[in-house]
């Protein structure tokens, strides 16, 4: 994780950001601590990485890189605002003890759009990972890639439209979350097919960034605001832990924007 220590919008990248609205850093470090805290109370270790003057979005920690059976994958940003955090976050890995980092030659921004099942890795594309990245994924972490494409600019990388609940293991196939209305009708299609007993998220929750979660396989953190989902995965016997992330959503971040898993 990193703290948004200097948090602000003053470009617009996604929908969802505004430089014309205020932001209240405070706040936004407030709540960023709250999600941290909430990690530590449910057990779990957080790792953290200095912010940068300039780097606004480096909060976004997801966007950083792809960790699986201790290989990483690093990032590569479309957008020229956010390029410089690649090799800060290349750094951090290379200093923490991960021997094996690969930097990618095509675009590709990390966990944002490459979402580990288990046993597949679900690769997005449409808006900022390129296509090309998902091979170049699975040559890299040696699994499977699945791509699936996005079409509503609000949901511009994968983890603000997948999210998985419990992993696949010991035969038993993953548990998952997905907005059916954030892909084409050929990648619904593939998620049908691929998680048939999957939560289907509706438009309410989607727009709060709902399915921007974090999973352990019992807690499930969520943005306060996903009510009904919070419902519906209670209804599967997980236990839903809501945080508020409101302010930094406007910059069209959640939990899980805000939190790299290393494997």
């Amino acid at each position: 994780m990193c703290p948004p220590k200097f948090f602000e919008v003053t470009y617009a990248i996604n929908p969802w950001m505004d430089p014309s609205k205020p932001v209240d850093v405070d706040l936004a470090m407030a709540q960023w601590q709250d999600l941290r805290d909430t990690y530590l109370r449910l057990g779990h270790t957080v790792e953290e990485i200095e912010p940068q003057l300039g780097l606004p979005d480096m909060v976004f920690a997801a966007n950083s890189g792809t960790v699986i059976g201790g290989r990483a994958l690093g990032a590569k940003f479309r957008a020229p605002e956010r390029q410089a955090e690649a090799e800060l976050y290349r750094r951090w890995f290379v200093e923490n003890g991960f021997a094996d980092v690969v930097m990618p030659s095509e675009i590709n921004e990390g966990e944002g759009d490459l979402t580990w099942t288990g046993d597949v890795l679900l690769a997005g594309t449409g808006f900022r990972t390129a296509q090309e990245a998902h091979a170049e994924a699975q040559e890299v972490l040696g699994v499977p890639v699945v791509s699936l494409r996005l079409v509503d600019p609000r949901y511009y990388h994968l983890d603000t439209a997948v999210l998985v609940l419990t992993p696949a293991r010991d035969g038993e196939p993953a548990e998952v979350v997905y907005y059916p209305e954030a892909f084409t009708e050929g990648s619904q299609q593939v998620l049908r097919r691929m998680f048939p007993d999957a939560i289907v998220a509706g438009p309410d929750d989607a727009a709060v960034l709902g399915l921007n979660g974090v999973s352990d396989g019992r807690n499930v953190v969520l943005p306060a605001q996903a009510t009904k989902l919070a419902e519906q995965v209670s209804d599967r016997g997980y236990e839903p832990v809501a945080v508020d992330m409101t302010e930094l959503r406007k910059a069209g971040g959640g939990p899980k924007c805000c939190t790299l898993e290393l494997r």
